[in-house]
């Protein structure tokens, strides 16, 4: 399929990144983190799609993020206004150069990779309008179109990092007459109790692994 992979990502900048993760990390740490994520899901991301594109933000921050992906990926700034306007204006922007199906991502969930966007496409292959990936803080890591809609992304906007991002999608995206597929979900990385568990799961990534490491205590 002629799919395309939108990242939507966070710039690595100390305290405006993970910032959950501070007293585990701190807040250097945290940026650290943030740019292996960035590094991580963009170098798979080009290999599983026709073309990549990635929105940062803030608007400000082309070369600091140019710095962490593979050159095919194409950049641009996100749009001002909370996620989910952020995520419909990238959305159509990406639209207006890509008429195939796209696959929308973020950078929380280390264990997404190819097998989910390989699963997705089969979905919309199948005959769904769309498909999704739960994340287990009740968002979703992923969202598959074979057809983009703003309607999607028009769900009270106060909801947004909530736990019930999923289940209003899903009957925001069913109001609209799209039909959705849900498959299995996976981990976000965004609380201590995330980091405790993905640094025993032998598959997490081995630099993000490094990246969760607690820093040594300074000494007295």
């Amino acid at each position: 399929m002629s799919t395309g992979i939108l990242i939507m990502a966070r710039s690595p900048r100390a305290g405006r990144v993970k910032t959950r993760l501070e007293p585990l990390l701190g807040r250097e740490g945290c940026a650290r983190l943030q740019a292996e994520l960035i590094r991580h899901t963009g170098g798979w991301a080009v290999n599983a799609a026709r073309r990549t594109w990635l929105a940062f933000t803030p608007h400000r921050a082309r070369d600091e993020v140019t710095a962490l992906v593979p050159s095919r990926v194409s950049l641009f700034a996100q749009a001002p206004g909370h996620l989910g306007e952020r995520l419909r204006e990238a959305t159509c922007r990406v639209a207006q150069a890509h008429t195939g199906p796209l696959i929308v991502i973020g950078t929380d969930a280390p264990m997404l990779g190819p097998d989910q966007v390989a699963a997705a496409e089969r979905r919309l292959a199948d005959g769904h309008d769309t498909c999704l990936v739960p994340a287990l803080d009740g968002g979703y890591a992923l969202i598959a179109f074979s057809r983009t809609t703003p309607a999607a992304f028009e769900i009270d906007p106060t909801s947004w990092g909530g736990p019930h991002v999923l289940d209003l999608t899903i009957g925001a995206l069913r109001r609209a007459g799209f039909d959705t597929a849900v498959l299995e979900p996976v981990r976000d990385l965004d609380t201590p109790a995330d980091a405790d568990v993905l640094r025993e799961d032998a598959r997490c990534p081995p630099a993000i692994r490094m990246a969760l490491e607690p820093p040594e205590p300074r000494a007295a």
